[in-house]
């Protein structure tokens, strides 16, 4: 047993001194300076994310090269933790020191945490609170050498990296930010390309940081994933969302399943929220949202079904009655190649009478962006699941985990509605000679009535399963079991060696 009562040598002395610097209780200033703030210090808030007493830290010691400056570990808190017994590196920006600034030093700390991450495969969370580039640390023609960027790029579909936005980021830290798989950021935060400073030499204009890139233009914009009160709701749907990339996990209850038969309208032109059939389907408190004020057309969410993850990708009738657009596309198209990389199998809800038309849509340049839905499903190799919930019309359809995609099962509800486009639509182009040669308005408005209705006999869910267009057309209340056994029988994926896809940033 070491002799506690002898004096500890110089050097240990030196070295346990310099460790205790670092910490919030050496530095009552700036964590006054957080307080004043209204935020956590990086420490307290790696505290408050990680497994008590799973922290290592790296690079605590690192100080500022330029002479005369100081700095807790430059500015940058990191090391490896567990978080849910999950074990993760931690890149956390320190603002207390030069605004969280990205230094030559700390670039040198992110890039050997970025790498340690690559090698060992484990997730990543950056906490991205600064100010972009230290400029009287890192000289001009120094900011172009950096590896940081490029080894936190080659993450991507490697592991899962998680960006927590708790106030300011920018320049460096926006596009860390946006390389990140999932963004969650506060509401009162603020990002951008260029902070203040840079913004009026570039443009002549003083803005604060909050003008130029408050959350709500990320959320409209649809950078930030998922928006949240504060610290403490980050870290939580942090630890959430991180949670769904471990595996199955114990089985969870469920809402009673008879309450889905009500769920789809009797009147078919009549909207309903989908996300109240995925919280449904899913074990109760288990459903994530990701990107829920952009692309509404499609509600794109991480749940459980039976505790094991499952990522949904659904049809919203409450915005466009569910056709597609571009930024729903482009929505879509990510969150698959997210679930793909990582082998978590999906669940398409499908209620949509097709692609967007006409000349507004053209000019967001749809055909490229729905194809990137297409794209993605047409070569993931997880488990696809489809449910027609009402229409499955057009070339939306196609996209919606249809048929020629192959999906593990093919299920409709007795709502469901079939077409190569809306059935109003196709009666006008099938018989437009004889409602043309119908000179009374009110009789040819009856006569496109009776044909509509003798199409959409011809297109019921049932009638379609005769043709084996489903595989089954079901009881809405069995859906949840269907779905728990077809995922039964498909066999885990193998082991993953090397990185399966690439995530875009958008």
């Amino acid at each position: 047993m070491p002799d506690d009562s002898k004096p500890l040598r110089s050097d240990l002395e030196l070295a346990l001194k310099t460790r205790a610097e670092r910490m919030d209780a050496a530095r009552p200033a700036a964590v006054a300076q957080q307080r004043k703030r209204n935020r956590w210090t990086a420490r307290e808030s790696l505290a408050a994310l990680l497994d008590d007493g799973s922290f290592v830290e790296y690079g605590g010691l690192a100080r500022p090269a330029v002479a005369g400056m100081e700095g807790a570990a430059d500015g940058i808190v990191m090391g490896t933790g567990r978080v849910g017994g999950r074990s993760v590196d931690l890149l956390f920006y320190d603002y207390t020191v030069y605004a969280g600034t990205q230094s030559t030093i700390n670039h040198a700390k992110a890039s050997r945490m970025f790498a340690h991450a690559e090698k060992h495969r484990l997730p990543v969370i950056c906490w991205l609170d600064g100010g972009g580039a230290r400029p009287h640390d890192m000289k001009v023609e120094g900011r172009g050498s950096t590896p940081t960027f490029v080894v936190f790029a080659r993450l991507s579909g490697l592991v899962p990296t998680i960006g927590i936005l708790p106030g300011r980021a920018f320049a460096g830290h926006a596009n860390l930010a946006g390389m990140c798989d999932v963004l969650i950021a506060t509401k009162d935060s603020a990002m951008g390309m260029a902070g203040p400073p840079l913004v009026e030499a570039a443009l002549g204009v003083k803005l604060t940081p909050e003008e130029i890139g408050p959350a709500s233009v990320h959320v409209a914009s649809g950078v930030i994933d998922v928006l949240v009160e504060d610290e403490a709701e980050a870290i939580a749907a942090a630890k959430k969302y991180l949670g769904y990339f471990n595996g199955p996990g114990p089985a969870g209850e469920a809402p009673d399943q008879k309450l889905l038969r009500s769920v789809v309208p009797d009147n078919p032109k009549r909207a309903y929220n989908v996300r109240k059939v995925i919280e449904l389907l899913a074990d109760t408190g288990s459903v994530l949202e990701l990107k829920p004020s952009y692309g509404r057309a499609v509600v794109t969410s991480l749940i459980r079904l039976g505790g094991r993850p499952v990522g949904v990708v659904a049809n919203q009738p409450m915005f466009l009655a569910g056709a597609i657009d571009s930024p729903a596309s482009e929505k879509a198209a990510r969150f698959i190649q997210i679930c793909d990389a990582f082998d978590i199998p999906m669940l398409l809800l499908c209620d949509t009478p097709g692609l967007m038309v006409g000349p507004d849509v053209e000019k967001t340049g749809l055909v490229r962006r729905s194809a990137r839905v297409l794209a993605a499903l047409a070569n993931a190799t997880v488990p696809v699941m489809t449910v027609v919930l009402r229409k499955a019309y057009g070339l939306g359809y196609y996209i919606m985990g249809s048929q020629p995609l192959d999906p593990t099962i093919l299920l409709a509800w007795p709502t469901a509605e079939f077409g190569g486009m809306g059935l109003e639509g196709a009666v006008n182009i099938i018989y437009r000679r004889e409602l043309d040669a119908i000179e009374d308005p009110d009789a040819r408005a009856a006569q496109h009535k009776h044909l509509t209705d003798a199409l959409k006999r011809r297109n019921t869910a049932v009638e379609a399963a005769a043709r084996f267009l489903y595989d089954d057309v079901i009881d809405p209340a069995e859906t949840r079991d269907i779905l728990l056994n077809t995922l039964a029988t498909v066999p885990p994926p193998p082991p993953r060696t090397s990185r399966k896809r690439l995530i875009e940033p958008m």
